[in-house]
């Protein structure tokens, strides 16, 4: 870190280093001044001795031993953080009124070098990832992080295999199918799409959205989404045992942030005092008032995009092109997604900073609550932002939109309709958008700033390394030996020019993979190929994130943790919500239910004597006659056009709309309870903790005891 006025630093910085009784070494270079730290011993000894007659944290690996290079790390970290100069402010209020410009602590290059060969270059995409090694340099927090990624990755094998089989089931009935050949030679007119220049319109025209149709809307997806449902819940309870043994291995299996945080301001200040927990009713009032608004402004922006796909679709088949006219709801919905990823784009800073703004009035009083909090309310508003559009494509689109002559209106543009061939398509398109845009564009960005500067800051490094002159050696590149200033101040300026990371930064790719975590398991059932494109993608996100956290960024203050945190509830919360949507999915919004009534109660098997296919007519069933005097033509010289519902010639619905809905409905109650079952077996049956891990922890636990007992037996012969 360096200070922009030289004399004002050095008096300001040896004011800081007093409060902190910390030793510092200054190094000026051109117009920069750096102050590196280094803590005494005694704070750490007094670290270890508090670990160990703690109740949480005594059975780690740093009671015993050297205390590690990650360990002293986070000790200086929170020591800096914690500590208040003469004028009362402290290192975040400096670092804000630009005193300090950064405060980072340095790569190891013996150990990054390692990292690098083992773990984060492009040639290591196939091996399996050095967790011990990452958890020696960079800390529990981003070894689980990693260790929960890769075990996603791989238990997203069967998923994307299943998916790839359910979506070859569609492709291979695709010249086959009844309900495709139906529409492509059907001779069907359709009503007009708009009021003002639509014309109707063949339904034979949109042959190929059928056949889209028909690879996503089969009877595979059912089955497919139990399976989905039943695999997240098996991948957490499978990734709660995988975590166990690292952890037991790490001798972190009981640890406590909050203590831990506890024994670091005991270290920092044996005075301390300690924050009391504090609940306020008004605060968790106006918290919950303001997390309510934001949900209604996200839930606004949400009923935005509708307005403006109903506003596009009608514009866009107005216009003079062929190919819009034929394909404009199309269009506007692909259109709807592209806006859809902007939007996201500019709400997650909006929702950043507004969750952090909502902590602030909460005053929590340890950072583990604080992240805890900031993580629940950041997920909510993102999954909001994200799938608001969704849910209403799922479950809403072509369902409200009225009848000819009495069209539901948003001004004067009628609402969307479904394609004859169902609405599953219209909630695919709009997830394969938002899942590629998301998934690309984020890598690409990620990755390029990094790496761009990294590009410009190389030929500055080269520079002093050719000042280094005789001390340029292998004994000082290895840190074998005390470097001299230049070949420091080279090593600083190196890590100062590498990308700036914060506390968001882990933060932000767990938030990523939950996210994505959401999309492969709600609305699988539209999306089958979602399990793959996350397969692909986080096979090459894992190195990504390696590379860009070891060779691209400053390194990361290490946490020391246990668990992946209020993650492992956002999973199982997704879960849950997973089986509700996938059921809705497929009773609601997919065809599966209206395909079933007609195939046993009115189609030509229905008394089991037919010799054609089953399903023969199925596209003629759903659809209803109107007449075109009774909406506006547009001068057409046809008496009747054709639309998707079930009703009368006077537009009332038919015996048939009630009975295709009390199916729909005990359908969803009937997939819910078994899925959910299913769930709970699976959670039964699979224990948390291998035999082996509660095993080895309650031999250790013995042996500490015997070790504490000969200790004190040998002290009192001692004093004896």
């Amino acid at each position: 870190m360096f200070f922009h006025t030289l004399e004002e630093s050095i008096e300001l910085w040896d004011s800081f280093s007093t409060e902190v009784l910390l030793p510092s070494l200054r190094i000026i270079h051109e117009d920069k001044m750096f102050f590196g730290l280094r803590a005494p011993c005694e704070m750490f000894e007094d670290y270890k001795y508090l670990l160990k007659v703690s109740d949480s944290c005594n059975w780690c690996g740093d009671v015993n031993g050297a205390v590690t290079q990650a360990t002293r790390i986070r000790i200086v970290d929170f020591i800096l953080h914690q500590t208040f100069i003469g004028t009362g402010e402290n290192l975040r209020e400096l670092l804000m009124k630009d005193v300090f410009e950064t405060i980072f602590c340095l790569h190891e290059r013996k150990k990054q070098k390692q990292l690098i060969k083992k773990w984060a270059r492009w040639t290591a995409l196939c091996r399996e990832q050095p967790v011990n090694d990452i958890k020696c340099y960079f800390g529990e927090k981003v070894a689980l992080y990693y260790l929960w990624l890769g075990w996603y990755t791989k238990l997203l094998v069967p998923a994307a295999a299943l998916g790839v089989v359910v979506f070859l089931y569609g492709l291979a009935f695709f010249n086959t199918s009844p309900l495709i050949t139906e529409v492509c030679h059907s001779n069907i007119t359709m009503c007009p799409r708009c009021d003002n220049r639509c014309k109707v319109w063949q339904l034979s025209d949109t042959c190929s959205y059928a056949k889209v149709s028909q690879l996503f809307d089969n009877e595979g997806t059912v089955a497919f989404a139990m399976f989905m449902a039943v695999w997240a819940t098996l991948f957490l309870e499978l990734w709660k045992r995988h975590r166990a043994r690292h952890v037991s291995q790490w001798q972190v299996y009981d640890w406590c942030e909050e203590e831990e945080e506890l024994i670091m301001e005991i270290v920092n200040d044996p005075n301390c005092k300690p924050k009391q927990f504090r609940h306020s009713y008004l605060c968790s009032s106006l918290v919950l008032i303001l997390v309510t608004l934001m949900l209604m402004l996200i839930m606004g922006l949400a009923h935005a995009l509708v307005v403006f796909r109903v506003v596009a679709a009608p514009l866009i088949s107005e216009s003079k092109w062929g190919f819009f006219i034929d394909h404009g709801n199309s269009v506007a919905m692909m259109l709807g997604a592209v806006l859809h990823y902007l939007t996201i784009q500019i709400m997650t800073r909006v929702n950043r900073w507004v969750s952090l703004k909502l902590c602030e009035i909460e005053k929590l009083n340890s950072f583990a609550a604080a992240e805890r909090s900031f993580t629940v309310k950041m997920f909510t508003f993102q999954f909001f932002t994200l799938f608001s559009s969704l849910f209403y494509v799922a479950f809403f689109l072509g369902r409200i939109n009225g009848h000819p002559g009495n069209y539901v209106r948003i001004a004067r543009f009628r609402l969307e309709e479904c394609h004859p061939s169902g609405c599953l398509t219209d909630l695919f398109i709009q997830m394969a958008v938002i899942m590629l845009l998301k998934q690309t564009l984020n890598n690409i960005f990620e990755f390029s700033v990094p790496w761009l500067k990294s590009c410009l800051s190389r030929n500055k490094a080269k520079k002093l390394e050719r000042k280094c002159g005789y001390c340029y050696r292998k004994a000082c590149q290895d840190e074998q030996v005390e470097p001299c200033d230049i070949c420091k101040i080279r090593d600083w300026l190196r890590n100062y020019h590498l990308h700036h990371i914060d506390a968001f930064s882990l933060f932000n790719e767990f938030l990523e993979m939950v996210i994505q975590f959401s999309f492969t398991t709600i609305f699988v059932a539209a999306f089958p190929l979602a399990p793959l494109l996350a397969l692909i993608n986080n096979i090459f996100e894992i190195r990504l994130d390696a590379i860009k956290m070891v060779r691209l960024e400053r390194r990361l203050v290490p946490r020391k943790t246990n668990d992946i945190g209020v993650w492992t509830k956002v999973l199982e919360a997704i879960g849950v919500l997973a089986v509700i949507a996938n059921g809705l999915v497929i009773g609601v919004t997919s065809d599966f239910i209206p395909r079933l009534a007609y195939q046993y109660h009115y189609g030509p098997c229905a008394n089991g004597t037919s010799h054609t296919h089953c399903m023969q007519g199925y596209i003629n069933n759903t659809l209803s006659t109107a007449f075109i005097k009774d909406f506006n033509s547009s001068g057409s010289n046809l008496t009747q056009c054709s639309y998707r519902d079930y009703r009368n010639e006077d537009y009332t619905l038919t015996s048939q709309f009630w009975l295709v809905l009390a199916v729909r409905f005990a359908f969803v109650i009937l997939f819910e309870h078994v899925v959910v079952v299913f769930k709970f077996i699976a959670a039964w049956f699979v224990p948390n903790s291998p035999i082996q891990v509660k095993n080895d922890r309650l031999h250790d636990k013995l042996a500490r005891l015997k070790k504490e007992l000969c200790e004190m037996k040998r002290n009192r012969s001692a004093n004896v």
